[in-house]
């Protein structure tokens, strides 16, 4: 007989919001079955305001508290049993992302966690990123976002290596990462990739999603290391308009994408890796797996 749950997870990032609820199918006998129900993404960009400024602007946090308003009624209207609220480096790092967090709880009824990088990594480890740890004897994962850029390197299974670096997409748009912070994400990539053999790369994050989607490519099959430098030079060719028309990228997505494969080639490049593959995970599916699991400490929260 079928029982099926429903657990969702609010991943507050520093270039959107987003809101997944799964349906977690149980059966007697059978692997545990996570379905995507619905996923929902909201462009405010925290970063650009933390980053920039050091604090969240009203704009963006009264956009931010209706968005979790919302978020609300539809976890409540699809009976959603638990869920987990996270936000990352964009809350991390402003003055006010703590007197934010406690409106949104109070104006909202959501608890936000704000967590670091390597609460981050561990989220993300407990999502499908398992399949390539049984799989592979050397693997990396990678998740670029707007405000930074997790590391975390497994070997025969076991996390061996894990770095946050404060590059992303976001501050790279305003010129806010220096040659050291690149020099120094060099020399960490290559001194602990350096005895890795068949490095297998993971990335996640939005926009190597879309490189994956526009790239065609069976959801197996891993991107390489040449056709994303090819990307990169094809997409900083065209103008902002350019890739909203003809390549149907939405705004927010149009200008940060050319920095995160600026990040993710440079990576694989440092690492010696050339092969990347893109399996769609991500903080959100990490945090529903999570839960349901319990093996990482996460505040959840019922409706």
């Amino acid at each position: 007989m079928l029982k099926i749950k429903k657990y969702a997870a609010i991943d507050i990032g520093s270039n959107a919001m987003r809101l997944l609820i799964t349906n977690i199918v149980e059966e007697k006998g059978k692997s545990t079955i996570f379905n995507k129900s619905s996923l929902i993404r909201v462009p405010v960009r925290l970063g650009q305001d933390s980053f920039t400024k050091g604090e969240i602007s009203e704009e963006s946090k009264l956009r931010m508290i209706d968005s979790m308003k919302a978020f609300y009624l539809l976890m409540k209207v699809n009976k959603v049993e638990r869920y987990m609220a996270c936000a990352t480096s964009a809350m991390r790092e402003a003055d006010n992302g703590q007197q934010i967090v406690e409106q949104i709880f109070e104006e909202a009824g959501i608890k936000i966690s704000i967590i670091d990088g390597e609460k981050e990594a561990s989220i993300i480890a407990s999502s499908d990123l398992k399949y390539f740890l049984k799989t592979s004897t050397n693997v990396m994962y990678i998740d670029v976002g707007g405000g930074s850029t997790e590391f975390t390197i497994f070997s025969d299974g076991v996390q061996v290596a894990s770095q946050s670096f404060r590059n992303g997409t976001v501050r790279l748009l305003n010129d806010m990462v220096t040659k050291a912070v690149w020099k120094d994400m060099e020399i960490w990539l290559k001194e602990n990739t350096k005895d890795l053999k068949d490095l297998v790369v993971v990335g996640s994050g939005g926009n190597i999603n879309k490189i994956f989607k526009m790239s065609s490519k069976a959801q197996d099959k891993p991107l390489t290391y040449s056709y994303l430098v090819q990307q990169y030079n094809r997409l900083r060719e065209m103008t902002y308009d350019e890739r909203i028309s003809e390549l149907g990228l939405n705004p927010d997505r149009a200008d940060v994408i050319i920095p995160a494969l600026r990040i993710y080639s440079n990576a694989m490049k440092w690492s010696n890796a050339k092969q990347i593959y893109v399996p769609k995970i991500g903080v959100s599916d990490g945090i529903v797996k999570a839960i349901y699991y319990d093996n990482v400490k996460l505040d959840y929260q019922t409706i």
